[in-house]
């Protein structure tokens, strides 16, 4: 590859662990800074990845890592806050400064769909604004990368579906005709890829989204009948999404926010061509792979599905 030494802040997260391993796949040294080793044992034994324990609210720490490498990638971010000004605003502006100390020109950053300074959600505000920070960085080499959901074999989206559904009988969902555009964990590395050995990617916004747009109630539809379950979907109106939102803010770990909700508000789909050539896979087509039962009996609903009958 074009950059055989790369930092990857993030790396041992849903994405980062496929895009370090793609990289690893192509003889490239891989570092990944966590806060906890041990969390990051997937990675470990990949072969040219070193993972090491690092604080990176320590800008000295960052730029000690930057040191020596010929590309950053920043995939910081977090679903829920709060923290959302460390992970989307300061840690990418850290990833900004640690370039231009250690001499790295290329910056790869990961942004969002929707992502604005002036969008509803905590979220979205602090994506947009750390993607701004990044892309005023006109002495680098700066990509960034706008994503609508992501869907994988380990994704925290369709898998959550898939365990409501396992649980409840009845599946109450807030905002049930939010619209996304589901991209491919596998696409949206092919991207980051192709962007790191592009001549021409310095200073673009790619937005990722996969072939197809779909409301929340239909993604759940199709978790349901690709894993076999029969559930009652009922979409909530505002005022009671609120309330099951604040009431999950609570749980120890929480499935939904309402500042998820208030970034549902905004359509997460694009009509733009995918980059770099790429023709994204259909979520149909893939996530069965990891969701759907074997018998040929318990894939009967999924065809079902498929057939809209």
């Amino acid at each position: 590859m074009k950059h055989a030494n790369i930092l990857v802040v993030g790396g041992s997260g849903f994405v980062g662990r496929h895009l370090v391993a793609a990289l690893a796949a192509r003889g490239v040294n891989v570092t990944v800074p966590t806060r906890r080793r041990d969390r990051a044992k997937h990675l470990i034994l990949l072969p040219t990845v070193e993972v090491v324990e690092a604080d990176l609210r320590d800008a000295n720490a960052l730029a000690g890592l930057a040191a020596g490498r010929d590309a950053v990638v920043n995939l910081a971010g977090i679903l829920h806050g709060p923290g959302f000004q460390l992970a989307h605003v300061e840690l990418a502006q850290a990833a900004v400064n640690a370039c231009r100390r250690a001499g790295v020109k290329t910056l790869l950053h990961m942004s969002a769909l929707g992502a604005d300074p002036a969008a509803p959600s905590e979220y979205l505000r602090s994506k947009g604004v750390g993607e701004q920070a990044v892309l005023a960085a006109d002495d680098l080499e700066v990509s960034v990368f706008r994503p609508s959901v992501i869907f994988g074999p380990e994704d925290r989206f369709l898998n959550l579906f898939a365990r409501l559904s396992a649980w409840l009988p009845v599946l109450a969902l807030g905002s049930p005709e939010a619209r996304f555009q589901p991209v491919y964990v596998g696409d949206v590395v092919k991207a980051m890829l192709a962007a790191l050995e592009s001549n021409d990617a310095a200073g673009k916004r790619y937005d990722l989204c996969g072939p197809h747009e779909c409301t929340l109630r239909e993604l759940m539809e199709f978790v349901c009948a690709v894993t076999g379950r029969r559930r009652l979907i009922i979409g909530l109106p505002d005022s009671l999404a609120w309330l099951q939102a604040w009431t999950m803010e609570l749980l120890p770990v929480k499935l939904l926010t309402r500042d998820n909700l208030l970034s549902m508000r905004v359509p997460s789909v694009c009509d733009c061509p995918f980059p770099f050539g790429i023709q994204p896979v259909a979520l149909e087509a893939v996530a069965p792979g990891w969701l759907a039962p074997t018998s040929p009996r318990e894939r009967y609903p999924q065809l079902r599905w498929r057939a809209r009958r």
